[in-house]
């Protein structure tokens, strides 16, 4: 990118950044298109990537903004089958699909630090790579405005939504942090489905210092009270860790918490620590799948396995001990996988259950085929659905972990 296009670059994005300070979520189109044309483009458009990250969809214009032009194709894309939805998966933007009316068309994801929220269309009379480094800019200052204002901004939650979700749903949904979260030491990325009925399952991953931290639970039954006790056990982990608990002390708080206020409903969990420093890896294992570890595509047989913990939430009068602390140590480039015995334990027609060589095989090739850790379990979603014919029976959820102390 030459200077003057740099500092072009510069102005358009601080501008746009200066102009969002007491701007609601329904004037970001108009923000968007005001910093696009100070860059020299003809237009900027939102799309925003649904819960399931099926489609990609246009953020609506508001009726007294009537008079912007509206994007330059169809406002619902598929990500499986666009160009659009390439850009997406690859995270690098994409151009083509212009016309002599519109000029040339671009598509740049939009990456809230390594976690997507959608791309951006953007259209001008040519796009060169000095143009597309401006437009990769205000992409990312769009994805600030966008990760700042959808805590409060129900027009961002429905555009990425393509129905209601259950009231457990909407409860567990409100506790999650993002999907994606990350340092160039380290990546951490989770899904759950079915999203809009998911019940007991809910994850947790967190960056401190040198650790991340990583709770992934599910909470016995399908209902509202299954949801209430995931919600419960996380408040009770980030309570606890954040005044300075172990793993031990966390485990024993969500523990007593369910026991007091949310008895009779057991909840299995593993709840790990990993050094970024050294690789060093620690973990709770309560009544939950074993954790698998996977070292340059392949599981490393039983590695992780050990005694595991009876689920917490006990009822009252049962005899409890502390859960063991287990460690191992990682190597470089050592991908952990967390999951529900949803993922496995799905059956097909014919009975046949998904299984944990068909979980880390799609996990595996995707990763070898260069693409990023969100876009793995994107697609390892898709076979798990697909595998039960699109009807899940229990809640299936993936955490995955990379640790590249190299920076890769």
């Amino acid at each position: 990118m030459h200077r003057h296009d740099e500092e072009r670059a510069g102005a358009a994005v601080l501008g746009l950044l200066e102009d969002s300070h007491r701007a609601g979520p329904r004037d970001l189109p108009r923000l968007v298109q005001d910093a696009a044309r100070r860059l020299g483009l003809t237009g900027a458009w939102i799309y925003l990537a649904d819960v399931q990250e099926k489609c990609l969809t246009a953020l609506p214009v508001p009726p007294e903004e009537a008079h912007l032009a509206g994007p330059a194709g169809p406002e619902v894309l598929d990500v499986d089958n666009s160009l659009a939805g390439r850009a997406y998966r690859t995270e690098r933007a994409r151009t083509g699909g212009g016309s002599g009316t519109v000029g040339a068309v671009g598509w740049v994801p939009i990456v809230d630090g390594i976690g997507r929220l959608g791309v951006l269309q953007v259209t001008a009379p040519a796009l060169d790579e000095g143009r597309l480094d401006s437009c990769r800019a205000l992409a990312s200052a769009t994805a600030l405005l966008i990760a700042t204002k959808t805590p409060f901004s129900d027009l961002l939650v429905r555009t990425g939504r393509r129905r209601t979700m259950t009231l457990q749903a909407e409860l567990v949904r409100a506790i999650l942090p993002p999907r994606t979260i990350g340092s160039r030491l380290v990546t951490s990325s989770a899904v759950l489905e079915p999203a809009y009925d998911i019940g007991g399952d809910a994850f947790d991953h967190n960056l401190a210092d040198q650790h991340l931290h990583l709770t992934l639970v599910d909470a016995m039954g399908h209902d509202l009270a299954s949801g209430g006790c995931s919600a419960v056990a996380l408040a009770a982990c980030r309570s606890t860790r954040r005044a300075g608990g172990t793993l031990t002390d966390i485990a024993g708080a969500i523990d007593a918490a369910l026991t007091r206020w949310i008895p009779e409903r057991l909840l299995t969990c593993v709840i790990a620590d990993l050094d970024l420093a050294t690789g060093t890896l620690s973990w709770i294992n309560c009544g939950h799948p074993t954790p698998l570890l996977i070292r340059r595509g392949r599981i490393l047989a039983r590695a992780l396995e050990r005694p595991a913990h009876p689920p917490l939430g006990l009822p009252l009068g049962l005899p409890r001990t502390a859960p063991t602390v287990h460690t191992a140590r990682l190597e470089p480039g050592d991908q952990l996988l967390v999951h529900s015995d949803g993922v496995t334990e799905g059956r097909d027609a014919d009975g046949v259950p998904f299984g944990e060589e068909q979980l880390v095989e799609v996990v595996a090739r995707a990763m070898a085929d260069g693409l990023p850790a969100p876009e793995a379990l994107r697609r390892l979603v898709r076979r798990i659905t697909a595998h039960q014919g699109d009807r899940l029976r229990d809640d299936a959820t993936v955490l995955l972990t990379a640790w590249h102390p190299d920076g890769a």
